[in-house]
């Protein structure tokens, strides 16, 4: 099942919802995001539990999760907003001081569409948050490559899609699941294939519901358990560290 992308009105801010259970890292948070001409802070909460009933309430464009809060913490809270099973699942980003690898596989098997370390600066969480909002993700590049290159392996837990297509691909879509596996964005992938962004949203769309796929990480997963992310391709050898 395909996670649904909001629909912003044009020129209207991404609304934005934080949680986390520390004032400091919410006051700095909503600090930057609020400078950004194309974003405001709508809602804030302090655990788990408040957060999920507060983005219920508001309907934020974007989710900012922490990990461990009181109550409920941000892996649950992400299930609840934005699992395989919620109706109308919001777009969830969780920002987290943890690089561990459990939490990244727990917040991205949830259904958030991306995971930002604290320590990647304010420009980078504002480029999570338009990702988020447009329908895009962001990993944080540190752990992206290792995530992706991690799903290869026999312990990895987010099954990939059938390898066996009742349709295949077609070769623009294989570029495009490559560039996916190495952690390009959606604009960084129109860039390096000389489209339209709207075009490469369409093959991934097309992608899939080949594979049956729930969102771009059992895209990369599916490509590097296939083999297709270690083929030539344009970019392979360009992946962010």
């Amino acid at each position: 099942m395909m996670s649904s992308t909001p629909t912003i009105p044009p020129g209207a801010p991404i609304r934005v919802l934080i949680a986390d259970d520390q004032d400091m890292v919410r006051t700095g948070f909503r600090f930057f995001l609020d400078a950004q001409p194309d974003i405001t802070v709508v809602a804030e909460a302090t655990d788990g539990e408040e957060a999920v009933a507060l983005a219920r309430k508001v309907r934020p464009d974007v989710c900012l999760l922490d990990i461990r809060m009181p109550k409920l913490d941000g892996l649950e809270a992400t299930r609840m907003l934005a699992g395989p099973n919620v109706a109308d699942p919001m777009r969830v980003v969780v920002v987290t001081t943890f690089d561990l690898d459990e939490y990244v596989y727990g917040a991205l098997r949830g259904g958030a569409c991306g995971f930002l370390l604290k320590d990647s600066g304010p420009t980078l969480l504002a480029e999570a948050v338009r990702a988020a909002a447009t329908g895009d993700s962001l990993v944080s590049p540190s752990v992206t490559v290792r995530l992706l290159r991690h799903l290869t392996t026999p312990q990895a837990t987010v099954p990939p899609p059938p390898a066996r297509l009742p349709e295949p691909l077609t070769d623009r879509e294989l570029a495009v699941v490559r560039l996916v596996a190495v952690g390009r964005t959606n604009a960084e992938i129109a860039a390096e294939l000389h489209v339209s962004l709207s075009t490469v949203k369409t093959h991934l769309s097309s992608v899939q519901l080949k594979l049956v796929a729930r969102n771009r990480v059992e895209i990369a997963a599916w490509a590097w358990q296939s083999g297709h992310a270690q083929h030539g391709g344009p970019g392979q050898n360009s992946a962010r560290p």
